[in-house]
């Protein structure tokens, strides 16, 4: 099951690729599929398994940042605007006062000073949070700044992508398929939601792995699509730069080169990527003008995946 581009490709890429395909086969590294392309098509694609749509998970969250973006483009959202502002209702009568400091770019950033991780699957699978997650995390404690350290939480998401939807008037699904999902010829993807109709927006994307990487394509591209400008270059600037630290002390370079809009920042030249859980990753490397993108089931070890990734493909790029 696999594809070259009729695209002549450079010789040594194509090696690569092949070689790493190899060497995933020979110590059975469990990956479902791997892919590059460029801003354009698909250079080389190969997959382990038969190719179907597939939980992305936190893959989702740069596809929210996205949707963050082009609101800001239509003027109906900043980063600056702040959470209270946008839900007074969930405001309790003496809120304290790092509530009201929480505004759109901590939560973009994972830096909300919630302190804590909220609304991860496990716990979101026993009820935790329903019916209303926006009323449920607003009700805790914030522990911390606003802004002052990066805590990863589905949470910080949920209530940017429920920001998103106040600002433009409609679900973030609707939004994402009118501006987003249907110029990139992705469809109608399935999608998690809530018992109010809410997209998850932390994750819950089912897409196969062409479909997923398009992101990464159309950010490589500056946000151009045939010919068409979908996104704004300053907001795939703001999105992918290093905008919050990260666990520095990781001894997992991926893990420790900070964090933009959304996107993790990665350990090659000017690259970042959009991760999700168990390896539903894209990368792009601006300075190859290429994006890699890999889909992994999950019972493997991606850190093993991962490993092999960077030193025998990624890393010599």
């Amino acid at each position: 099951m696999s594809r070259l581009s009729t695209r002549r490709i450079a010789v040594d890429l194509e090696k690569l690729f092949w070689d790493f395909v190899s060497y995933a086969q020979e110590r059975e590294l469990k990956i479902e599929g791997i892919a590059v392309g460029d801003e354009k098509q698909i250079l080389l694609e190969h997959h382990f398994m038969s190719d179907l749509p597939r939980n992305i998970y936190s893959h989702t969250k740069s596809y929210v940042s996205t949707a963050v973006g082009l609101a800001v483009e239509e003027g109906k959202l900043s980063p600056e605007d702040r959470l209270a502002d946008y839900f007074p209702e969930y405001v309790p009568a003496a809120p304290q006062p790092w509530l009201l400091q929480i505004n759109l770019r901590h939560l973009l950033t994972m830096s909300s000073g919630f302190g804590r991780a909220y609304l991860m699957d496990q716990e979101r699978r026993t009820g935790i949070g329903l019916p209303d997650y926006t009323a449920y995390l607003m009700k805790q404690k914030v522990l911390e700044e606003p802004g002052s350290r990066f805590v990863y939480s589905n949470g910080d998401t949920v209530l940017a992508g429920r920001m998103v939807e106040k600002a433009v008037g409609i679900h973030l699904g609707e939004y994402l398929y009118q501006r987003l999902f249907s110029q990139l010829d992705q469809g109608w993807p399935a999608w998690e939601h809530d018992v109010r109709g809410h997209a998850f927006a932390a994750s819950g994307l089912a897409m196969r792995l062409t479909d997923m990487m398009k992101l990464g394509q159309l950010y490589l591209a500056d946000g151009i699509w045939k010919g068409r400008r979908i996104l704004s270059s300053e907001w795939i600037r703001q999105a992918t730069a290093f905008q919050i630290a990260t666990d520095e002390k990781d001894d997992r370079k991926w893990w420790s080169c900070g964090y933009g809009y959304q996107f993790w920042r990665s350990p090659y030249p000017d690259s970042y990527r959009a991760d999700g859980a168990f390896g539903q990753i894209t990368t792009v490397l601006p300075e190859a003008g290429l994006v890699v993108a890999v889909q992994c089931p999950e019972d493997g070890d991606f850190e093993k995946v991962w490993r092999a990734l960077d030193a025998e493909l990624l890393g010599a790029l």
